[in-house]
């Protein structure tokens, strides 16, 4: 049974273009440069380039570092880039800015954070994650547990967690560490219940938001959150590598001290003080020197994200997700393909993955017809519904397009084998 947003599903491409002439979202289309004739369903991977984000970085080249050279760390306020950026993303996760920084890569931060849960429970001495988590925050806690000598990295089924979160904790764990959307299937856990059965066994929790911000609601203090990660490149279309950030709540302030102690992560940076003495609040995560002109062009996407509606973004990514699944569905098994995405709105974040033993050259042969998906290996077509962008008349178009694929068995020609040489 499809979990519809909307009443009744639109039966026609002209029932489409009527929902988007009414989205409240249109007008946001044009806020990103956006390639014609392509449908680019990989926003969950790289966003398109918000239309104001050349400007900006031009304004940085021609004005600032040229002429201002290093004044332009006051005069152009780059001294508070990072903070401001934070206080942005904050508004996106239901934070408070002082929990947030911007800083480095969601692997490093990822490090920082769980370092700092491991010296909170001293005497724990297990990270429990789920077996099919994103493989870099597996290898971070891994290379940690490994590095302490005291710790290991224990793995559990996502399905298991989902269902009965207090099962897979016990009395050793010292945090639990997931992806709050999975990343191939979109499958997504409901946060607040396993934060919760996490607290009731002593655990801390850490939440991977990196195919969540900018695109799910997130509330992480209504939920009691412990840390979060997350990158700025996907739904907060900051631009390829992107500074990622990391949220630290409040109640661990006084307590949290960062492994990774870096001047910027200072209480006084430019007082070049012998001794490490960390900033207050989440400033503390902060480490290097920010990487300005890459701060700059997450700063538009932010400001992009944080001028829409939220409620409204989340209803339309489900209304495009519920309309490219009902499209599928008829003939999905006839084709070999297998719907993996969660068909419950509870369940499920802003992306519809299919499965195929072909799910490679599947995916080729899309991207030739003008429809810009992702795999996932080893048989994942992965498809992201960026609603501050995409359309009715996209889902329905991609739909139409796929299922011309499967059904001519276009995907079959030998050129859609060729090496993959970009991840």
């Amino acid at each position: 049974m499809l979990h519809s947003s909307a009443a009744v599903l639109p039966t026609s491409r002209e029932a489409c273009r009527a929902l988007d002439a009414a989205d409240p979202l249109a007008a946001a289309r044009a806020a990103f440069v956006l390639p014609p004739d392509v449908i680019y369903l990989d926003g969950n991977s790289l966003g398109p380039m918000p239309a104001a984000t050349r400007a900006r970085l031009q304004q940085a080249l021609d004005d600032e570092w040229s002429r201002q050279l290093v004044g332009a760390w006051n005069g152009a306020g780059w001294i508070d880039l990072a903070p401001r950026v934070a206080a942005g993303i904050a508004g996106l996760i239901g934070a408070h800015a002082d929990e947030v920084a911007v800083a480095d890569s969601t692997s490093v931060n990822l490090f920082k954070l769980l370092g700092i849960a491991l010296r909170l429970r001293p005497s724990r001495r297990t990270i429990l994650t789920e077996t099919g988590n994103f493989p870099t925050d597996r290898y971070v806690a891994e290379g940690l547990a490994g590095w302490t000598g005291e710790h290991r990295l224990r793995s559990v089924d996502r399905e298991r967690l989902a269902a009965d979160p207090t099962s897979a904790l016990d009395d050793d764990t010292a945090v639990l560490t997931l992806s709050h959307v999975d990343y191939r299937s979109g499958a997504m856990h409901d946060l607040a219940r396993i934060t919760a059965a996490a607290h009731a066994r002593g655990a801390l929790v850490l939440w991977d938001l990196a195919h969540s911000t900018g695109a799910v609601p997130v509330d992480l203090e209504a939920a009691q959150a412990d840390f979060a990660v997350g990158c700025g490149y996907k739904y907060l279309n900051g631009g390829p590598g992107a500074p990622a950030f990391a949220y630290l709540a409040r109640r661990w302030h006084a307590q949290a001290r960062s492994p990774l102690t870096g001047w910027f992560g200072h209480r006084e940076p430019f007082a070049f003080a012998p001794d490490y003495a960390p900033a207050a609040a989440a400033g503390q995560l902060q480490c290097g020197t920010p990487p300005i002109l890459s701060l700059l062009a997450l700063d538009v996407g932010v400001q992009l994200l944080a001028g829409l509606d939220g409620a409204a973004l989340r209803a339309k990514s489900l209304a495009l997700t519920d309309l490219f699944i009902a499209r599928c569905l008829p003939w999905l098994g006839e084709h070999g393909l297998e719907l993996v995405t969660p068909q419950a709105h509870a369940q499920r974040g802003s992306q519809v993955s299919l499965r195929h033993a072909r799910a490679w050259p599947i995916c080729q042969a899309l991207i030739e017809s003008g429809v810009v998906g992702d795999f996932r290996a080893p048989d994942i077509l992965r498809l992201g519904f960026a609603p501050a962008y995409l359309r009715h008349v996209d889902a329905w178009d991609a739909a139409e397009r796929l299922h011309a694929i499967m059904r001519a068995g276009i995907w079959q020609d030998a050129r859609f084998d060729r090496q993959r040489r970009v991840t």
